[in-house]
């Protein structure tokens, strides 16, 4: 993937708009732990319309993957500052916000924050009874197959001796 990234670094070098860059977190731990970079490589962007720590990009990693995403992704775009790039409705939404006050969008912004907080917590919390449930099946499956095979084993060696004792006695 490097030399397509390096391609593509170079394909937007002139762009007054749209920045390449790279950083090897094993190096600068504390710039990747900032963004929320926990595997590697990890691609992030950042737009007007990104959240702080950027988004993760997801789509192919070869130079024409890129490339168009950044072409039709990155550098200006609908937002306060360059309403032109809007739809109609894009701009009637951002005229909504801008109509609210500084406090009612603080508030707002506090409140889906908050929102996404407890949705990431009841998330975590509900994986953790799962995986509990998960394990409690697992341990009972194989308390189950550990007490009846014994059992079976035996079963299964008296109907096979009981089988070869009918054949036998069916040869003579």
């Amino acid at each position: 993937m490097k030399p397509d990234w390096e391609k593509l670094g170079d394909e937007f070098s002139g762009s007054p708009s749209v920045l390449i860059g790279d950083v090897d977190c094993t190096v600068h731990k504390d710039v990747c732990s900032k963004f929320g970079v926990k595997g590697y490589p990890t691609i992030k962007y950042f737009t007007g319309s990104t959240a702080a720590d950027g988004d993760k990009y997801e789509g192919g990693r070869d130079f024409d993957s890129l490339k168009t995403f950044a072409s039709e992704n990155l550098g200006p775009s609908c937002g306060p500052d360059n309403k032109d790039l809007c739809s109609a409705e894009q701009v009637a939404a951002l005229e909504a916000v801008e109509a609210l006050s500084a406090e009612e969008r603080s508030k707002q912004i506090a409140e889906k924050k908050q929102a996404i907080e407890d949705a990431e917590a009841t998330f975590k919390t509900e994986l953790k009874k799962l995986q509990d449930t998960y394990e409690q099946l697992s341990k009972t499956k194989d308390e189950t197959i550990a007490a009846l095979q014994p059992s079976l084993r035996l079963l299964n060696q008296v109907n096979k001796a009981k089988a070869q004792g009918t054949a036998a006695k069916q040869e003579l």
